[in-house]
């Protein structure tokens, strides 16, 4: 068995006898099968393969191989407040964020978020994260952002983006247009993306910042379909002024009409679910049963720490469950009862992994266990514990049985990150150490009474409905009847 001193950089690494999600058309599942790692790539796929000499062995015995998750849109600049938002609606987050304490986020609480939740990522399997980083109010917050990013061994996204000026604006920025020329070089681990919306002003303010995104070759993520905020409108404006590509990730796509679907099917452009937020937060129902009727790519997110959880585990779970929950509604409500289940477990799994690829125009390297392939690779196994086996139905165990805590061993563009259910080179001290200073500035810059409000916020009063039924005492009844 290898210790983690033994993962050297350049040296192979393969894992022996597990059961291999390849996760390619066919859904195959190769059982006792072999992954060999070389360099940055999968060198080979399969039973009792030879290896070089001095490979580095891991026993994936009784364990799932997959490939590493892909969250296509995480706010990971909130992370140093994980769970402060727990009760809020989606108004309190605006309010919260957009209109009140936003602006207190310095570039080295930026930094800490980043950090936090680019841990978090790989220690829960997600490989490649794309951080929809809209806290950007200057440069030296976006500096801050990717030198997060590029200090922990993961595959990132930085989506820039500011929600306090317009795009039109911050796009056309002398700084903007450095820090790209500084930063994004090219960096196979560090991809880029512009983050704005679309709110629908037929004067259609956001053209400039698209034409920004087109003369730098890069893709657009925009929310979408969000109950209130950002709705059709934005849709027919992209698509009326060719701005709709097969790039553009549109996040929650929650509350649109056919219309749009269609539009969106037809530019190729791919939807982003992220199921715990629209369950909680009311972009709109979580939408994969419309997705699927229109044929649209699909890829799973967990959009921010300060509500949810950042595990795709829970993605994938609660997205079967919100898929099933309308199909059994729907189909009781006209009398009928659901025999199949439309939406499959390999499907989610399908869509954790190789859909975020296909978002990110990465399906050809990355997303799916093959040779040639980068080795970006999740083994799933805790020896510790009774959910572990039997292990049965290897997709229905990633999306219903499996958690963060069996993640055993990561490995990132062949560098293992994780083993044995621990971090490789990773300061987890001085990732708190430097959350707690950005907890202690909010705290204290907002005051305690404030801080105490954001957290807890009112709660609206319940009305009990009249009861027909008086309450009877039914053992008095039963005494006073013998």
């Amino acid at each position: 068995m290898s210790e983690p001193s033994e993962f050297q950089p350049g040296r192979p690494v393969v894992l022996r006898g597990g059961t291999v999600l390849p996760m390619d058309d066919g859904r195959q599942v190769l059982t006792r099968t072999d992954v060999l790692v070389i360099d940055d790539r999968i060198a080979a796929v399969g039973p009792d393969l030879e290896v070089p000499e001095g490979t580095a062995e891991i026993d994936a015995t009784d364990g799932i191989v997959m490939p590493g998750m892909i969250d296509t849109h995480r706010h990971m600049w909130q992370t140093a407040m994980r769970g402060y938002g727990a009760d809020w609606t989606l108004t309190q987050y605006f309010v919260w964020y957009y209109l009140e304490h936003g602006k207190l986020f310095r570039p080295e609480d930026v930094h800490a978020g980043n950090v936090l939740a680019a841990i978090e990522a790989i220690d829960a399997g997600a490989t490649t994260v794309v951080d929809w980083s809209h806290g950007l109010r200057t440069v030296d917050h976006a500096d801050a952002a990717a030198d997060a990013l590029q200090s922990v061994p993961g595959r990132f996204v930085l989506a820039y983006g500011n929600i306090q000026q317009p795009p039109a604006e911050w796009t056309a920025a002398p700084e903007f247009r450095d820090f790209v020329r500084r930063r994004i070089t090219g960096d196979d681990m560090l991809g880029f993306q512009l983050a704005f919306d679309v709110l629908g002003d037929p004067a259609f303010p956001e053209k400039p910042a698209f034409e920004v995104a087109r003369e730098l070759g890069v893709a657009v993520t925009t929310h979408a379909g969000v109950w209130g905020a950002t709705s059709d409108d934005g849709i027919k404006l992209m698509h009326d002024h060719g701005f709709m590509t097969p790039e553009t990730v549109y996040v929650h796509a929650a509350s649109l009409s056919a219309d749009s679907y269609h539009r969106i099917a037809a530019t190729g452009g791919s939807i982003s679910v992220s199921t715990e937020s629209e369950q909680s937060a009311g972009q709109g129902y979580p939408p994969t049963w419309a997705i699927r009727e229109h044929g649209i790519p699909v890829s799973l997110s967990m959009d921010t720490s300060v509500w949810w959880s950042g595990d795709l585990f829970s993605a994938m779970r609660t997205t079967l469950g919100a898929d099933r929950s309308r199909e059994h509604l729907r189909a009781q409500a006209e009398g009928d009862t659901v025999t199949h289940c439309s939406l499959r477990s390999d499907q989610v799994v399908d869509w954790a992994t190789r859909g975020g690829a296909r978002a990110l125009g990465r399906d050809h390297d990355l997303g799916g266990i093959e040779a040639g392939k980068k080795a970006d690779l999740v083994l799933i196994k805790n020896d510790h514990s009774p959910v572990s086996f039997p292990l049965l139905h290897p997709f229905g165990h990633v999306a219903f049985q499996a958690q963060r805590g069996d993640v055993h061993t990561v490995i990132v563009n062949g560098r293992v990150v994780k083993h044995r259910h621990r971090l490789i080179g990773i300061d987890l001290a001085a990732a708190r150490r430097e959350v707690e200073r950005t907890v202690d500035h909010l705290r204290s810059t907002m005051g305690e009474e404030a801080w105490a409000k954001g957290m807890n916020p009112d709660i609206p009063a319940t009305k009990i409905l009249d009861n027909p039924y008086t309450y009877t005492d039914y053992r008095s009844e039963a005494t006073h009847s013998q």
